[in-house]
């Protein structure tokens, strides 16, 4: 189970920074749009992308998500990817997403397939954020 106040902070309209390893272990880090519910966190990408080949590589990753009026409270998560999700429900999942961060539909041409990373965390890390906050 996930912590509250990471839960709170991945559902509302606020951005988290993806870190997945390459090959060689070098760290590669992006600003997503992230989500969640009780258990995972969930963040979406195209398998065309390095994220997404770095974790079919190696599933290790950080999640930092930030609340989006102070950047100085905030969760980072540790964890591991343990599913992908294909298909309609990823190409819905990024209508859901884009509704809560630009409220429209996904306005971006898809290249290849979409692709929604659950993210098992194995760690939560808080900084300066507590639940009275949402």
């Amino acid at each position: 189970m996930l912590d509250s106040i990471t839960i709170k902070l991945a559902q509302g309209p606020n951005y988290a920074a993806l870190t997945t390893l390459f090959p060689s272990g070098s760290p590669q880090t992006q600003v997503m749009w992230v989500d969640a519910d009780e258990e995972f966190l969930y963040i979406n990408t195209e398998i065309h992308r390095e994220k997404y080949k770095n974790i079919e590589r190696d599933s290790r990753v950080s999640i930092l998500i930030w609340k989006n009026d102070d950047s100085f409270k905030y969760v980072e998560v540790r964890g591991n990817v343990a599913e992908t999700i294909k298909g309609k429900e990823a190409r819905d999942h990024i209508d859901k997403l884009s509704e809560k961060y630009f409220n429209k539909p996904y306005p971006f041409q898809i290249q290849t397939e979409r692709v929604v990373m659950k993210i098992k965390a194995t760690k939560e890390v808080f900084f300066n954020v507590k639940i009275e906050d949402f």
